[in-house]
């Protein structure tokens, strides 16, 4: 909300990866860190072959960890789509076709979108293929238990589904009014304060 004046969260656009009782994770994916992907991919050694990266920056996920990465991608499938129910016995946990993520450390979003934590994701795109869609951020944002429902009920946010055309194809400038725009809302029409009815 316009209310809030924090330097990092002030107009922040947030994505959600997890909510549950314990409390919640997500990344802003509105703010621009000071690092661009080459420099990013140069700091840990790798090479960054995919043109469509280069100037693409590094945003600033959260207050939390800001020394570590964290990449928000599309899936890649493990398993064609068509041979998924047959290969069930090579993912028993997973619901027949959704097999487990390629990478190490993968957090899979309702919604379609996950988040990895592991190297070999930046290997994948440092070679050129990876993930077709990618946002990275350094650092997260959390809330404890109980933590955002309080601010929720403060009028702190307004939540709203995730649009990934928000999150990939729109620019970072526009993505807190586009936001807004998908509850039919602009920016003007936001009081700085807010009230309880």
């Amino acid at each position: 909300m316009p209310g809030l004046e924090d330097a990092l969260f002030g107009k922040s656009v947030v994505y959600l990866c997890e909510h549950s009782a314990r409390g919640a994770l997500g990344l802003v994916i509105n703010k621009p860190g000071e690092m661009r992907m080459p420099e990013l991919f140069s700091k840990v050694e790798l090479p960054l072959h995919r043109a469509d990266l280069l100037e693409q920056p590094v945003l600033r996920g959260g207050p939390v960890h800001p020394e570590r990465g964290f990449v928000l991608h599309e899936p890649i499938p493990t398993v064609p789509a068509e041979s998924a129910s047959d290969n069930q016995e090579l993912f028993p946990d997973a619901p027949a076709g959704e097999p487990d993520s390629v990478y190490a450390s993968t957090l899979k979003i309702p919604g379609g979108l996950e988040m990895t934590t592991s190297r070999d994701v930046l290997e994948a795109l440092s070679t050129g293929a990876g993930p077709k869609r990618v946002l990275i951020t350094l650092g997260y944002s959390a809330w404890g238990q109980g933590q955002l429902e309080s601010e929720l009920a403060e009028n702190s946010w307004l939540t709203v589904g995730a649009d990934p055309r928000i999150i990939f194809e729109t620019p970072l400038e526009q993505r807190y009014d586009q936001a807004l725009a998908l509850l039919g809302l602009q920016p003007w029409m936001l009081s700085p304060g807010a009230g309880h009815a």
